[in-house]
């Protein structure tokens, strides 16, 4: 087939990221949208890129675009991608899929019905030493599984003048931290493990229940340390803090805690898995050494290199031991599977990345963890 062609809506930080990604892998990025028709043409400019649209019915009616990359607030992802699908166009979304669960089912229905390769971005999968974790896990080398436990910290939210959209319920939906970064680490713990979480028990907190939203936009990340002069004393309705138990299929027990208010954290996303046999745990900040945990025999420490691991993890490891790879290699890696994929042109194929109904997955788990959160009790999770 002819080569592929992309267009990004949004140019924060993911929108960028995913540009930068995508010419790393050859595929021409044609055009991109932004807030506005002017912030749409300075973008081009920057990125030069040949189209800036005005509109997203502009870029989804674009007959040179084959792929759409939606990395806009999360109150307009349901809208970009039901539009882009509905224009035959494939389709790669930002997390959370959308910000509710009958949302995301319309989306996942659609897209299979009219025959769109969908996939979410959740990138942190494809990080070289997550994807040997997965594979030793699923060959049986830990065992059964039978404890997963981490955490996702962050402190660019941590002082009360810290602004960014996602504090707005609004447009980013009534969770934050659970939609915004754990959606990241419970995706990440069902793939590993290849298991469904059935139940969840959910302690949430607003530990800064009042910030000062400053007259100008800040972009996620650029956050200001002192009070601006026209700034506006907002009460907050959406979690800092989350910790959240869960049952899985198997019978297995696990427990996660959420934060975007822990100071010297910058984004220290770490899982363990336990099992019968043996154990595994990855940090993000870390993320080319995953540690081997023993019971009968000295601990251990792998360092990523093609040459010692699986040969399907070894796919996502471009360059050789003792030569790092981190997070922009994933947006990479992923990306080179869902062009790769649709180039082949067999969508009867399995999907080797996480898909919309993945996303619709992590909805049906943030409905659970709300409702778990407000009744004080556990509650199940429904399967997909």
């Amino acid at each position: 087939m002819n080569k592929l062609h992309a267009a990004v809506a949004g140019l924060g930080f993911m929108g960028g990221a995913h540009i930068e990604a995508l010419r790393r892998i050859d595929i021409d990025v044609i055009g991109c949208l932004g807030t506005t028709p002017e912030g749409s043409q300075a973008g081009a400019q920057q990125y030069g890129l040949s189209r800036g649209y005005s509109s997203f019915d502009e870029l989804a009616a674009d007959p040179d675009v084959d792929v759409v990359h939606i990395c806009t607030p999360n109150y307009l992802h349901y809208a970009m991608c039901k539009g882009a699908i509905l224009a035959g166009k494939h389709v790669i979304c930002e997390k959370p899929l959308a910000v509710s669960s009958a949302q995301s089912a319309q989306l996942t229905r659609l897209a299979a019905e009219r025959g769109i390769v969908d996939a979410v971005n959740y990138n942190m999968r494809f990080y070289p030493l997550c994807q040997e974790g997965h594979d030793r896990i699923q060959a049986g080398e830990i065992g059964e599984v039978r404890i997963i436990h981490g955490h996702y910290l962050q402190d660019w939210l941590f002082f009360p003048t810290d602004w960014n959209w996602r504090l707005e319920p609004e447009q980013g939906g009534a969770l934050r931290a659970v939609a915004d970064i754990g959606t990241h680490w419970l995706d990440m713990v069902i793939w590993l493990s290849g298991l469904r979480i059935t139940a969840v028990m959910a302690d949430l907190a607003t530990l800064i229940p009042t910030r000062y939203k400053p007259a100008g936009s800040v972009e996620t990340f650029a956050n200001k340390l002192g009070v601006d002069s026209e700034a506006q004393e907002v009460p907050i309705a959406t979690e800092d803090y989350a910790t959240i138990m869960l049952r899985f299929s198997n019978g297995a027990r696990g427990v996660v805690t959420l934060s975007q208010v822990s100071a010297g954290h910058k984004n220290q996303f770490e899982w363990e898995v336990n099992g019968s046999v043996a154990s595994l745990r990855w940090a993000q900040e870390e993320p080319n050494h995953l540690w081997l945990g023993h019971r009968d025999q000295p601990n251990g420490v792998l360092i990523k290199d093609p040459s010692l691991m699986h040969e399907s993890a070894r796919s996502t490891a471009s360059y050789p031991g003792g030569h790092a790879e981190g997070y922009p290699d994933t947006f990479k890696q992923l990306f080179r599977k869902v062009y790769g994929y649709i180039e082949a042109e067999d969508f009867s194929a399995p999907r080797p990345f996480p898909t919309f109904a993945d996303g619709h997955q992590e909805m049906l788990l943030c409905d659970a963890i709300l409702q778990s959160s407000q009744q004080g009790q556990w509650v199940e999770v429904p399967a997909v």
